[in-house]
C-alpha cells in the first residue's frame, strides 16, 4: 500500500493529497460523507485507507484501522488517535495554546471546541472477538463565518480564527497520517501505558483523571467514565449536518 490518491473529488488542496506510505488517500464529496464513506470501504483489505474532505467550513478525515485484539480492548486505539490527532494539531498551531479532550472525544483549543473524533467497529462483532476493522474519524473546524458573529458561539473556535496556517490544509492530512503511524509504533514497541499517558496530560474535567483501563474506560478516583457509550453517543456532532456543534 503506498501513499497515493484514489479520488480527486471533493476538497481541493492546490496539488494531490500525498501520504505516507501505508495510507491511500480517497477523497469524498464532502465533511459529512467522510466517515461513512469510509465505514463502507472498512475491511482487511482497505487498511489504510485514509477518507478525506474540506469544504472551507470542515476539514474531515477518516482511517481504516485493522486490529489484532479482541473488540474489548481494541477500542483503545481511539485514544491513541486522539494523541495522535493532538499532535498533529499542535505541531501547526499557533504557540501557548493549549489543545484539550474533553472525556473522551472532544478537541478543545485555547478553551473552546475545536471538533472532535470518533471511532466504528462491526456491530456484529462479539466483545471478545477480533473485529475485521475499525474507523477512527476526526472532524475540525475550519471556519464559522457562516454562523455569522463569533459571539454568538463562544463555545467553539476554528482554524481560522485561531491563526493556523489556512493555505495547504492537506498538510494537515498528511502531518495527522504521520502521528498516527508513529503512536501506533509505539503501541506496538512499548505497549499502551506511555499513549495511555499522553491521552490522559489532556483530558479536562471535574475529577483528575488516574488510569486507563485495558477497555478504555478512564477511572478519575470519583467514578469511572466507560468508553463505549461514550462513542456510541457522538456528543460533540450534530447529527442534522454532521458537523461540530457549534
Amino acid at each position: 500500500m503506498t501513499g497515493s490518491e484514489h479520488a480527486t473529488h471533493g476538497g481541493t488542496y492546490g496539488t494531490a493529497l500525498v501520504l505516507p506510505p501505508l495510507f491511500t488517500g480517497v477523497a469524498a464529496a464532502g465533511p459529512g460523507a467522510v466517515f461513512a464513506q469510509a465505514c463502507a470501504l472498512a475491511g482487511p483489505e482497505t487498511a489504510g485507507t485514509l477518507v478525506h474532505a474540506d469544504d472551507g467550513r470542515d476539514l474531515a478525515f477518516a482511517v481504516v484501522l485493522v486490529p489484532a485484539e479482541p473488540l474489548r480492548t481494541a477500542r483503545r486505539a481511539f485514544l491513541v488517535c486522539m494523541g495522535a490527532l493532538a499532535d498533529a494539531i499542535g505541531s501547526l498551531a499557533p504557540p501557548e495554546k493549549a489543545i484539550r479532550f474533553g472525556w473522551p472525544d472532544v478537541v478543545r483549543f485555547n478553551g473552546a471546541i475545536l471538533g472532535g473524533g470518533r471511532l466504528a467497529w462491526p456491530r456484529d462483532c462479539a466483545e471478545d472477538a477480533v473485529p475485521d476493522w475499525l474507523v477512527f474519524g476526526a472532524t475540525l473546524i475550519v471556519s464559522k463565518r457562516h454562523a455569522g458573529d463569533p459571539g454568538l458561539t463562544p463555545d467553539s473556535t476554528s482554524i481560522e480564527e485561531e491563526g493556523f496556517p489556512v493555505e495547504d490544509r492537506g498538510s494537515f492530512m498528511k502531518c495527522s497520517a504521520q502521528f498516527l503511524m508513529r503512536a501506533f509504533a509505539i503501541w506496538g514497541e512499548d505497549g499502551f501505558p506511555p499513549l495511555a499517558d499522553a491521552y490522559l496530560s489532556r483530558l479536562s474535567g471535574d475529577a483528575a483523571p488516574c488510569a486507563i483501563t485495558e477497555t478504555g474506560d478512564c477511572i478519575t478516583g470519583a467514578r469511572t467514565l466507560l468508553l463505549r457509550p461514550a462513542l456510541e453517543a457522538v456528543a460533540w456532532c450534530d447529527p442534522e449536518t454532521g458537523s461540530p456543534r457549534l
